[in-house]
């Protein structure tokens, strides 16, 4: 049984995508025997039979591969880095943005709108959302990296200016909402929150609700691989997104999801694509026929820690319920492969009096792996208090937990 986010008769006519994709991957050295025995997939169940794309897979590929747009350019984009290796996506120049824009529009021509994701650097979202903005006509400022003590007067333009719209990962959103919230400024004018990269997170609603109550989120899914796969609107759940007719979603083991293009433009042989995550097919409460994508979260944050598995989103979820703790991460430090340290670190609301010990103790008692991987020194699982939490610095983007190597 297979479960498909498309119904047989809208996917089947566009199966010569897929088959053009796997002709590609079949010319790829190190991933041509994963496919001997399949034959050209002329239905979904054999298109559910060809084994899937897992991490770095696609990376392999597309080394050998190098894809080139047939008109414009062929931007080269990254993605990754903080728990695992990066990976490479191309895009020709306007990144698939059309088909977004035909069937997503949260900018309009009156907007003035702050393209807040970082720029350059091999990171593609913030010349993604221009190519969308561009579609909307709406006034744009291109913002880029802001430091700590340029918030206050960038707020300040942004209230002047009447900025309409914002967009970024909610990490970065999370920081402009904080700190307009601390410095008691108001953002009247501010409708629309766009975000992509991470999952929505609660605790920028509720900065939201104090800085801007007129303001709702709009959000995309997707990856530099696959590009946009679904988005959303503020009448959907924050985890809940409408696929793209050129994006085929699949539900498989474990409710791990896989994406193929049926995209005939797409550069990257997309087929089967795991990113990691987990999701299932649902009807949204926003009434949009047709089903929808809902995402679980990430199978991947289970890290072995010598040995064991560490479920990583359940103790940040934990901590973060703390009074005081607005947002943890788990760094792990390895020398030579082997985890040596795990810090728990606690970004705490002002003035706010977090026991850490107490937390420290609790987590070493309740938590199987931590009390047993540790069990001869329990001194190296250590929570501590901190200004600010490891960031990647092209991405602006903050995982949940990071590796960190030491020599």
């Amino acid at each position: 049984m297979t479960d498909f986010s498309l119904p047989p008769d809208a996917v089947e006519p566009q199966l010569h995508v897929v088959r053009r994709s796997l002709e590609l991957l079949r010319t790829v050295p190190e991933l041509a025997p994963r496919y001997q025995g399949h034959g050209e997939p002329a239905s979904l169940a054999e298109l559910a039979a060809l084994p899937a794309l897992v991490k770095d897979d696609l990376n392999v590929a597309l080394a050998r591969l190098e894809p080139k747009a047939e008109h414009g350019a062929t931007w080269l984009f990254q993605s990754g880095g903080s728990t695992g290796a990066p990976k490479v996506g191309y895009a020709p120049t306007g990144f698939y943005m059309a088909g977004v824009h035909a069937h997503w529009q949260p900018l309009d021509r009156a907007d003035v709108f702050v393209n807040a994701w970082g720029a350059g650097r091999m990171w593609g979202a913030h010349f993604l959302v221009a190519a969308l903005a561009d579609l909307a006509q709406c006034q744009v400022i291109a913002l880029g990296s802001v430091t700590k003590d340029e918030y206050d007067d960038w707020l300040g333009f942004f209230a002047a200016r009447e900025v309409t719209a914002i967009g970024g990962t909610p990490s970065v959103l999370r920081l402009w909402f904080a700190h307009a919230r601390a410095a008691g400024l108001k953002l009247p004018a501010l409708r629309k929150v766009l975000w992509l990269g991470e999952a929505w997170q609660p605790q920028l609603a509720e900065d939201m609700a104090e800085v801007a109550p007129q303001a709702r989120r709009w959000g995309m899914f997707g990856s530099t691989e696959t590009w946009v796969v679904g988005t959303n609107t503020p009448d959907c759940p924050a985890d809940t997104f409408h696929t793209l007719p050129e994006q085929l979603v699949h539900v498989g083991p474990d409710q791990l999801l896989d994406f193929t293009t049926l995209n005939p433009e797409m550069l990257n042989p997309v087929l089967r694509y795991q990113t990691g995550d987990a999701g299932e097919l649902v009807a949204c409460p926003c009434g949009r026929p047709g089903r929808a994508m809902r995402v679980l979260g990430r199978r991947d944050s289970v890290v072995q820690v010598r040995g064991l598995g560490l479920h990583v989103d359940d103790i940040i979820a934990r901590l973060e319920r703390e009074p005081g703790v607005s947002r943890a991460q788990i760094l792990i430090t390895e020398q030579r492969g082997r985890v040596c340290g795990v810090d728990i670190l606690l970004l705490t609301d002002q003035d706010a009096a977090v026991d850490v010990e107490r937390l420290r103790k609790d987590l070493m008692s309740s938590t199987f792996t931590l009390s047993t991987a540790f069990q001869h020194d329990p001194e190296s699982v250590r929570v501590c208090g901190v200004d600010a939490l490891v960031s990647n610095d092209r991405t602006g983007k903050t995982a949940n937990f990071v590796v960190r190597e030491e020599s």
